[in-house]
């Protein structure tokens, strides 16, 4: 970004945010929107002066001469910024979209399943149609039991049009009906062999003895992965197998796994089953049975779209218009399901609306909008970037968007900091879930449960009257 290019979007930029705010641009606020336009960090040092002098410059300016500039100016902002909703998408039926967002139940939401989940939630508003909620539950060891009720009140208050819920495992025995249709159309086998022996055969584009079993004996050794008796495969012992092209230039498209042998008990299932299908096989049912019409996917499952492509193509179904979008990677944020619940376990947060952590439990407690994910993702786009952020970076976006709605909401009242706890105090958790205390002329009795308020001085908090400290810190 050239010096020229920068003093014209941050002057807009902080115009945009004087005019949200009373008036007072906030310079964070308007370096975060620079880093979405592509400043880089190390190019503080160079602009960070600059930036200062423009916002102060629009903080002089009345209300009224804001407002003026900024209608003269807007249109050399991006066409992100400015534009209505996300880019439009292609092939879009008569009666609407059908979209899908399809979490592992690991753990609960948390900002990067907002990130990927929103642009679907969007369209399907936008377009009309159906928006499913999807909990692939087909790996038996690696399943929270609570997932199972927090991931839908979660995805309900986020994206606010969940047309329905599809849970993997209470459809097992038709994804056992699709394997026996697949086996059946010689597409798809039994394979027994050692695995190190297939990976030699598979790079070197060979087929496994396995490959050319008659359909007779593939359906014989299916119902010998079923069987639970001492007579039957156990785990580790076999693979079912997609019959694909050998010679694909990407050896892991070659004749990929579509199910295995898990004995682990499973949380909602039990020992019901021990024959659990992979992604790509329950997947590609799940799209196919439900019309899903458009996907907007993480890009690491490119070379997924590509395998259920091939399932879609032996039953000539038409294949859903795939989008791809890159992932936030934080250098300085933990947001693994897997790796939070040992910290909660052993009593480092005290939940998962612990309000140090970035799950939206936590968020929703605090005082986060919906409708802040959902700017958040429009201002994205659909990009296969990957975006590397630090926490300051991506919740300086995010309470940019949520502060302007918070500013409707909030009840304002001054707010004098106090050293210790006093008569009449006003008690706030802090995002570092430390306790502040201070003086407000407000009437708590009169709040009700969610209720938005500006401590002036402070920032916004959400009212919270169950819990032991009633108020929790949003953000400034």
């Amino acid at each position: 970004m050239n010096e020229k290019t920068l003093e014209v979007k941050a002057r807009g930029y902080a115009l945009k945010n004087a005019i949200a705010h009373e008036g007072k641009a906030q310079a964070g606020s308007v370096i975060s929107a620079l880093f979405v336009e592509g400043l880089k960090k190390e190019d503080m040092g160079k602009y960070g002066r600059k930036i200062s002098e423009i916002v102060n410059s629009v903080n002089k300016l009345s209300l009224e001469e804001q407002n003026k500039e900024f209608e003269s100016i807007k249109d050399d902002l991006s066409e992100r910024d400015t534009r209505e909703g996300l880019q439009e998408l292609e092939d879009i039926p008569k009666n609407g979209v059908v979209m899908r967002f399809a979490p592992s139940p690991s753990g609960p939401m948390h900002i990067g399943h907002a990130a990927t989940g929103m642009p679907s939630s969007i369209y399907v508003k936008k377009y009309g149609g159906k928006f499913y909620l999807r909990i692939e539950d087909t790996n038996p060891e690696n399943i929270d039991p609570d997932a199972y009720k927090m991931i839908p009140e979660e995805a309900k208050w986020l994206f606010g049009n969940v047309t329905g819920i599809i849970i993997q495992s209470d459809r097992m025995e038709k994804y056992y009906d699709f394997v026996e249709q697949l086996i059946k159309k010689d597409v798809a086998y039994i394979c027994d062999c050692d695995t190190e022996k297939f990976k030699d055969l598979i790079e070197a584009q060979k087929p496994c003895p396995c490959r050319n079993l008659s359909v007779k004996e593939n359906m014989e050794r299916w119902k010998k992965m079923l069987d639970k008796s001492t007579k039957g495969y156990k785990e580790g012992d076999v693979v079912l197998r997609f019959k694909s092209n050998l010679k694909d230039s990407n050896p892991a498209m070659r004749d990929f796994p579509l199910a295995r042998i898990v004995e682990a008990k499973h949380p909602r299932q039990g020992n019901k089953y021990k024959v659990w299908p992979l992604m790509n096989l329950c997947v590609t049912l799940d799209d196919m049975e439900y019309g899903m019409t458009h996907i907007i996917r993480a890009k690491d499952h490119m070379d997924n779209a590509k395998r259920q492509a091939m399932i879609f193509e032996v039953f000539n179904k038409k294949i859903p218009k795939t989008y791809f979008l890159g992932r936030y990677n934080f250098n300085d944020l933990e947001i693994s399901c897997s790796k939070t619940k040992i910290k909660i376990k052993a009593g480092e947060f005290t939940g998962w609306d612990d309000i140090r952590l970035p799950f939206i439990a936590a968020l929703r407690k605090r005082g986060y909008q919906p409708k802040a994910f959902e700017d958040m993702a429009v201002q994205r786009g659909i990009s296969d970037v990957d975006k590397v952020l630090s926490q300051e970076d991506y919740f300086q976006l995010l309470n940019n968007f949520n502060r302007h709605l918070l500013h409707e909401l909030a009840i304002k009242v001054d707010f004098k900091s106090q050293k210790s706890k006093g008569k009449d105090s006003i008690e706030i958790l802090m995002s570092n879930n430390k306790v502040v205390y201070g003086k407000a002329d407000l009437d708590i009795k009169k709040l009700k449960e969610g209720s938005i308020v500006h401590f002036i001085g402070l920032g916004y908090c959400r009212y919270n009257p169950k819990e032991k400290v009633k108020f929790w810190f949003a953000h400034e």
